[in-house]
């Protein structure tokens, strides 16, 4: 069998997003995942689940989701949401026709992290069945809670277009600032420090599949 990832997700605050907010997020979050061709759905209202057939894709679409959620704040001074995710990656039970009966080592590793994460107040994990992996992805996951912990809802606007891939120029008339209010955005949001973790993670990704 393959090895694919599974993300475990819920709403950090769902509850003090308003309604356009919340929709906002929802509808980003399944565009982003049919995106990458992954299946998506929510569960209990503010948790999800989704399968990623490409394991290296995982740490980018859980990044995408909580710059997501940060970016809903942009013209607030204090962000209310975030997005905590657990990365679970292993064998999957093919085909995935529902994500409610899907099996597989990706699931379990997946939904056990979750709730170990929620007990110790972290946003992100990333684990497999491999211990020698999951000492380097744990750094790669506590690195990046440190730097999404602080991260602005005006920084989270400028990461969330750069993790899509989009060039500075294209973020600066997206969003309709100077070259030089992006460039300091990518620099306080500390995109060159996201952008190696995430070349870390897929190449260790690479060495284990």
């Amino acid at each position: 069998m393959a090895i694919q990832a599974v993300l475990t997700g819920d709403i950090v605050n769902s509850t003090k997003l308003t309604a356009a907010k919340e929709t906002k997020l929802s509808n980003t979050l399944i565009d982003l995942f049919v995106d990458y061709d992954s299946k998506f759905e929510f569960y209990r209202g503010d948790s999800f689940q989704a399968y990623v057939k490409k394991a290296e894709n995982a740490l980018r679409l859980a990044l995408l989701s909580r710059s997501a959620a940060i970016r809903l704040f942009k013209e607030e001074k204090i962000v209310l949401s975030d997005i905590r995710i657990s990365i679970g990656i292993g064998e999957v039970t093919t085909p995935v026709r529902s994500l409610k009966t899907a099996k597989g080592e990706a699931f379990i590793l997946s939904g056990r992290k979750l709730d170990e994460i929620i007990k110790n107040h972290q946003r992100l994990a990333i684990t497999t069945s491999n211990p020698l992996a999951n000492e380097g992805l744990q750094v790669i996951a506590d690195y990046l809670n440190t730097v999404f912990d602080t991260m602005t809802g005006k920084q989270a606007e400028v990461i969330f277009e750069l993790l899509k891939g989009e060039m500075q120029k294209v973020v600066a008339k997206k969003i309709k600032k100077t070259k030089s209010t992006i460039h300091q955005r990518i620099t306080s949001g500390r995109w060159n420090e996201i952008e190696k973790l995430l070349q870390r993670y897929e190449n260790i990704i690479k060495q284990i599949v």
